[in-house]
């Protein structure tokens, strides 16, 4: 018995010798990979992000891309909005699926510096119109009941036609590494978010009769705040201290942050350590004057915080260069502030015709969907484009449709033409945008904007 207990263990030690020998394997030994060159060696070049191709064990402690893909990246916001914070866009030319990884996930900071804040000290308060004001330290946070949503978060001003001039007029002065997806269109990214329903703690603490709106605030050195309806809050906010698998990043508000489903960015507020309950809103300045919907009229709207059902064709898009006529995949992403995305429609014809795309499941509630259309291009010139309902019916408009909602909500009616010269002209951003983003194929393979470009802009034009 001994004999063949002997004979067990000698096959087990060589059958695991021929594994690392595997086609693709990394042997290692003492915690080092076995390789012809070693980390010490001149040519052995570490790159952040990138796993080496004779790693240490340590090099994929974390992990890092392969060098075969080669480097994807934020970009800076385009205009003077890249000076005056850290605002960092999405590359959704190089998303999959609907998740973006943490590390491209799009980033608007208003200060020069982020906080690095010590979650053995950070706290939240529930205070205000309660019945028992509660401080929770982050351990406390995680020892209560948890959940994990998939949830897009989307800028207030992204797809504006602002951030089109901006982007144009950097062009022009010589500016080359964005592109309208990019530019126009990249503050908005989806993630998997961890943490207790907002609902949960507001019950513990005890809502009194009278309160209607919550005041959150950040810690952040700007001390951001946000008032938000308290039928919002007990609905499906989540303060979250998890983003993808892991603890949220320090630019996305470590340790804590509020995430508010299919509401504009700015009500998400980062690093939150208040939550006040209140009978009314604060009417901040950020609330009144810097992120409402100004008309040509002069009045604007204020707490407007639901984003449309929206879609954007990924792939092809403005960075790409079809190499031939041929088959390929249409592949986009699909969002809205209420409900599910239920269809994803495609036009290859200038918008003559559509047809329904395939949409990837599981579909979540307020949070990206991946749609894909298979396409023959027969390599002549052609637009593009998709279009996107939500569960409940309402269907994204294009750039004049926009407009004639915007129009319509005015007494007496605004013309479409007269908001779109207003959108063209005013030097803001406008807000909670979702027209139909259309691309121009041209012959030679190149994509390009026919959405923005259409418009005038003054001089702003190439």
């Amino acid at each position: 018995m001994n004999s063949k207990k002997s004979d067990r263990r000698g096959f087990l030690k060589g059958s695991a010798a021929l594994a690392g020998l595997a086609v693709g394997a990394i042997p290692f030994a003492n915690g080092k990979a076995l390789a012809e060159i070693s980390p010490e060696d001149s040519t052995f070049i570490k790159k952040q992000g990138v796993t080496p191709d004779e790693p240490n064990i340590q090099d994929l402690l974390y992990g890092g891309r392969s060098r075969f893909e080669g480097e994807v990246y934020r970009v800076h916001s385009p205009g003077a909005l890249a000076l005056v914070g850290l605002r960092n866009l999405t590359p959704l030319h190089e998303t999959m699926g609907a998740i973006t990884p943490a590390s491209l996930h799009y980033t608007v900071a208003r200060g020069l510096g982020l906080p690095n804040i010590d979650p053995r000290e950070h706290t939240l308060i529930i205070h205000g119109m309660v019945e028992r004001p509660l401080i929770f330290t982050m351990e406390e946070l995680k020892r209560l009941p948890s959940v994990s949503r998939v949830h897009f978060l989307e800028c207030t001003g992204n797809s504006g036609l602002y951030h089109y001039r901006q982007h144009v007029m950097d062009q022009k002065a010589g500016r080359t590494d964005q592109h309208v997806i990019t530019s126009v269109h990249g503050r908005t990214s989806c993630s998997e978010w961890t943490g207790v329903p907002l609902s949960l703690l507001l019950k513990e603490a005890g809502v009194q009769k009278g309160a209607s709106w919550i005041v959150a605030e950040g810690g952040d050195r700007e001390r951001h705040a946000k008032s938000l309806q308290l039928a919002k809050a007990m609905d499906d906010v989540i303060v979250a201290y998890g983003q993808n698998g892991e603890a949220i990043r320090r630019e996305q508000g470590y340790p804590l942050r509020l995430v508010v489903p299919g509401f504009q960015g700015v009500c998400n507020v980062k690093y939150v350590r208040s939550i006040k309950l209140v009978d009314k809103p604060y009417y901040f300045q950020i609330e009144t004057m810097n992120y409402t919907d100004l008309h040509p009229d002069g009045k604007a709207k204020w707490y407007e915080t639901q984003v449309g059902p929206k879609s954007l064709i990924t792939f092809p898009s403005d960075p790409h260069k079809l190499p031939g006529r041929g088959f390929y995949e249409i592949s986009g992403i699909a969002w809205a502030g209420r409900g599910k995305i239920s269809r994803v429609e495609v036009s290859t014809d200038g918008g003559r015709t559509w047809k329904d795309a395939n949409l990837q499941q599981p579909i979540f509630s307020k949070a990206w969907t991946r749609f894909r259309h298979p396409w023959n291009w027969d390599g002549a010139e052609t637009q593009i484009m998709s279009r996107a309902t939500n569960e409940y019916g309402n269907i994204q408009p294009t750039i004049m449709e926009l407009a004639k909602l915007w129009g319509d909500d005015r007494t007496p009616p605004l013309p479409a033409t007269q908001i779109v010269s207003f959108w063209e002209t005013a030097e803001m951003s406008t807000y909670l945008n979702n027209p139909i983003q259309i691309w121009k194929v041209n012959q030679d393979g190149s994509i390009q904007d026919a959405t923005y470009s259409t418009l005038k802009f003054y001089d702003f034009h190439l």
